[in-house]
């Protein structure tokens, strides 16, 4: 419980980093020559439409509790909790932007904003090929061997590895994968990108 908390706790420090970041215009853990491969475009309107929606609707469940005159200290819990949900929702948006999956000479990155990232050797990668999934139920998920990396319920990378690579699931629980799935933008690039001897430069 306390390792959950403290990762947690990490996770929004990463994301207002992610958000400074972001202002800037750099990215985190992308080195010179690397291929950048970005999934943040996939959720980007529905993500800034939920944000719209839940401005909206801070301002007004305020206006109603003024109106309704209930107690201070109730009207500013729930102002926080409101804001915190803004909060959230734009070091998401950032993250995910800000840390994108990598490839490079070495290794593959595959990352979830701030809360997940793992380190694929190059050398362990025995097949990569696109394929579409549409239906994924998590974010995050493992099962037999299979880690499955999604954005909006959809992958669409999937690599074979020759050995299982060891990696931290969100709250903190190890697991191991043979084969991994996650979301690319646009596939077609990173599959040939591991297909070739050396990265496409970004």
């Amino acid at each position: 419980m306390v390792r959950a908390a403290i990762r947690i706790l990490g996770f929004e420090l990463k994301g207002l980093v992610s958000i400074g970041l972001w202002i800037v215009r750099r990215r985190h853990g992308v080195p010179a020559g690397a291929t950048v491969v970005s999934y943040a475009k996939e959720q980007t309107f529905t993500l800034w439409l939920m944000l719209f929606a839940m401005a909206v609707e801070t301002v007004v469940i305020d206006l109603l509790l003024v109106a309704t005159e209930v107690p201070e200290w109730i009207r500013f819990t729930v102002l926080i909790a409101d804001v915190y949900g803004l909060l959230f929702g734009v070091m998401l948006a950032a993250g995910c932007v800000t840390r994108p999956h990598v490839v490079t000479a070495g290794e593959l990155r595959i990352r979830y904003a701030a809360y997940f990232d793992v380190r694929v050797p190059r050398d362990l990668i025995a097949s990569v090929r696109s394929s579409r999934n549409d239906n994924e139920g998590s974010m995050v998920s493992v099962k037999n061997g299979h880690l499955r990396v999604a954005v909006g319920s959809r992958t669409n990378v999937t690599i074979e590895l020759t050995e299982p690579v060891a990696f931290v699931r969100p709250l903190g629980r190890r697991a191991e994968a043979t084969t991994i799935s996650f979301f690319a933008d646009q596939p077609e690039p990173v599959v040939a990108a591991l297909r070739s001897d050396r990265p496409v430069r970004s």
